[in-house]
């Protein structure tokens, strides 16, 4: 049995869950604005507290590692390093964009068609998103990039297609060559990072605490 705390601060959304060998426990979050710097620790020390557990009960640590804010980024992933650090627990990175396209996925009442694209999207101002495409494995098809909604972009729509995250927002749907599927009742939350990181628990699969950086893309935008 594995218990993780699984830790969103890589957007709007300050998130925060404990899943038990990848299914969801408990979760708090809050989309008000501006309060990761505030709130997060708090969310911690409440769902530690409400599930009547301590830190030395906890497994793996898993953190959002972006593309993302990079306020929201450093927030995250300073507290979770300094938790594993003093605690001495595992801590497990997940892609945010993989971990959008895994909620992609469980929003489907049927399977997808084989040939289906995971497009996952994060806003970065004016027509820019952050993106990456996924089969329906979850196999990165496309690395992480910062892409232009423009003619070219739609052109290149060709297979079925669903998107998901703040920066779907701005896709026009009319405007692709092929089926497209905006799937809007998703958005960033810890909920999602569970599975993702009981699957690399299970394969020791764990970042250096001393040496983690997360995923800014900072050359680019930096959002929130």
């Amino acid at each position: 049995m594995a218990i993780i705390l699984a830790i969103e601060s890589s957007g709007p959304i300050c998130s925060v869950a404990l899943h038990q060998d990848g299914l969801l426990l408990d979760c708090i979050e809050s989309d008000e604005p501006n309060i990761h710097g505030k709130k997060l620790a708090v969310f911690i020390k409440e769902l530690i507290e409400s599930n009547k557990l301590n830190f030395e009960t906890l497994d793996a640590i898993a953190i959002s590692e972006g593309p993302g804010s990079y306020t929201g980024l450093r927030i995250g992933v300073s507290l979770a390093k300094g938790l594993c650090y003093a605690k001495n627990i595992p801590l497990i990175a997940i892609d945010t964009l993989q971990a959008l396209a895994w909620a992609i996925l469980q929003c489907q009442s049927k399977p997808l068609p084989e040939n289906s694209v995971l497009m996952p999207m994060i806003d970065a101002r004016r027509m820019e998103v952050y993106t990456a495409s996924f089969d329906t494995q979850l196999t990165k098809i496309n690395k992480t990039v910062p892409l232009i909604l423009d003619e070219e972009f739609y052109a290149d729509l060709t297979q079925p297609t669903f998107m998901a995250g703040n920066g779907s927002l701005k896709v026009k749907s009319s405007m692709a060559n092929g089926p497209l599927v905006i799937v809007p009742e998703v958005n960033f939350s810890a909920k999602h990072l569970g599975w993702l990181a009981y699957q690399k628990f299970k394969n020791n699969v764990f970042e250096n605490v001393a040496y983690f950086e997360p995923v800014y893309l900072k050359e680019f935008a930096k959002i929130l």
